[in-house]
């Protein structure tokens, strides 16, 4: 079969005018969010249904196309972009997008794969319900690429990664079959927990078309502050006295480390909000279910160094636009690494007990070796989770980091090895991170991984060269 007859049985699976093939069309589709990869595709489709889905992958398979499934095309690990060696169909799921059903009684929402996070988020407090889910890319990102990374967050403290929202899912096979597992039960022990199989995996097993979710009650009040530490362990101290003082109330706890927070608020065109900062900033948020005046007591008991808390200065959000204020400089980092040039990123989790001595050990391996480095320290400390990331000091080109990021990688993720964590947290493996399994899983793992690739993914045609 020719590549015309695969692109004609792709339109006839999903409409012609939702299949692209003019380089100029498909560009934006094969170059990832970072720009680190590029890849190439004889086409990129776009389905509007798990029927049409269904019959693009059957086309596919009758071709012997390599199938990469894609969203919001926001991921940091190249693990939606094509290889560029391979014959390839990118499909995006944006035009799946709708709000299926939200059901206020059962506290669930179902919604395609192609809706935003952000849209999400929006039906959900429409129906006065909370999904807690939050990134810094929520306008773009999708819950299909939410899911499929097992995404994590600023709230995961208190309501867990995406794997933790998910109730059931709407899979596409590689073989064209369509699992419905779109159950909204709580509790369903009648076998295997087929959903946490795709979630996770990073379209390599099928594609997820939609999903059922978990909602929560809308908070009362919503407070945030700002307070400075000295160390990473005060950090970790504070954090078990406001689980101690607020307990579920307490929803996110960020870690930022002073030459993050500078350049997030020099990007913003502001002044940090304590100038200078301290070594160490923790951004830390409580979502009452009583009132305002509740929310302000147990922040303020949190955070009184008088009575033990180990802190410098504090900064307390006094409305909501001076909280949005402080989230805008946490979310804002990435996008200022960016704009510095970019660095070198790992997105790692340790036990709470070992990052202090993990981020010591990394800090003194990766400046004994490049002594123009400069380590880039944040991230979700509630849950374990840090980006430590490694670029250059001040007027060092920032390409000197990617040079030597085999090297950086390496002096990292043994650290975080040795220290008992993972060498990744929340972004997934994608291209980025596929040959580090090799290193720090054992064979057994592997094993297992390939074991469960091969069973629903024989020839391997689902986004290849990803993850394994």
């Amino acid at each position: 079969m020719t590549i015309s007859t695969l692109i004609a049985d792709l339109g006839c699976a999903v409409g012609a005018t939702h299949v692209l093939t003019a380089a100029h069309d498909t560009a934006p589709f094969l170059t990832d969010w970072r720009k680190r990869f590029t890849g190439r595709a004889e086409a990129v489709v776009f389905p509007a249904t798990a029927g049409e889905t269904a019959a693009a992958l059957r086309a596919c398979a009758r071709h012997g196309a390599a199938v990469v499934p894609q969203g919001g095309n926001t991921g940091l690990c190249g693990g939606a972009t094509p290889d560029p060696q391979l014959r390839s169909v990118v499909l995006n799921t944006r035009r799946m997008n709708r709000v299926r059903e939200l059901d206020t009684a059962n506290d669930t929402i179902t919604v395609e794969a192609g809706c935003t996070l952000q849209a999400l988020r929006d039906a959900a407090r429409a129906g006065s319900r909370l999904f807690p889910l939050s990134l810094a890319s929520q306008g773009s990102c999708t819950i299909g690429g939410n899911l499929a990374t097992n995404a994590g967050g600023t709230q995961v403290l208190q309501f867990g990664n995406t794997r933790d929202l998910a109730l059931g899912l709407e899979v596409i096979l590689p073989d064209g079959n369509i699992w419905d597992g779109l159950r909204a039960l709580r509790k369903d022990n009648s076998g295997y927990d087929l959903k946490h199989v795709f979630i996770g995996s990073e379209g390599t097993l099928g594609v997820i078309t939609a999903a059922t979710l978990k909602l929560f009650a809308l908070p009362r009040s919503r407070l945030t502050a700002l307070a400075t530490v000295q160390s990473l362990q005060a950090a970790i101290s504070l954090l078990r006295r406001m689980r101690s003082l607020a307990g579920p109330t307490l929803t996110a706890f960020e870690l930022m480390s002073r030459h993050c927070l500078e350049e997030a608020a020099t990007f913003c065109g502001r002044k940090p909000p304590i100038d200078p900062p301290a070594p160490w900033n923790v951004l830390a948020e409580v979502s009452d279910y009583q009132d305002e005046v509740h929310a302000h007591a147990v922040l303020e008991a949190c955070l009184d160094a008088g009575s033990g808390a180990p802190v410098e200065e504090v900064v307390l959000a006094r409305s909501l636009a001076q909280t949005d204020r402080l989230w805008q400089l946490r979310e804002a980092i990435p996008e200022a690494q960016a704009r510095a040039g970019g660095n070198v990123k790992h997105d790692v989790s340790l036990p709470l007990s070992n990052l202090p001595d993990f981020v010591r050990a990394a800090d003194e391996a990766v400046l004994r070796e490049f002594d123009w480095a400069q380590p880039v320290v944040f991230g979700h400390l509630g849950d374990g989770n840090l980006h430590y990331n490694v670029g250059c000091r001040a007027g060092i080109p920032a390409q000197r980091a990617f040079d030597h990021e085999s090297e950086i990688n390496q002096i990292v993720y043994d650290a975080v090895h040795r220290f008992g964590g993972s060498f990744s947290a929340e972004h997934g493996l994608g291209q980025l991170k596929r040959g580090m399994a090799l290193h720090y899983k054992s064979t057994v793992e592997m094993e297992l991984m390939r074991s469960i690739k091969k069973a629903l993914d024989p020839t391997g045609r689902m986004n290849p060269g990803k993850l394994l």
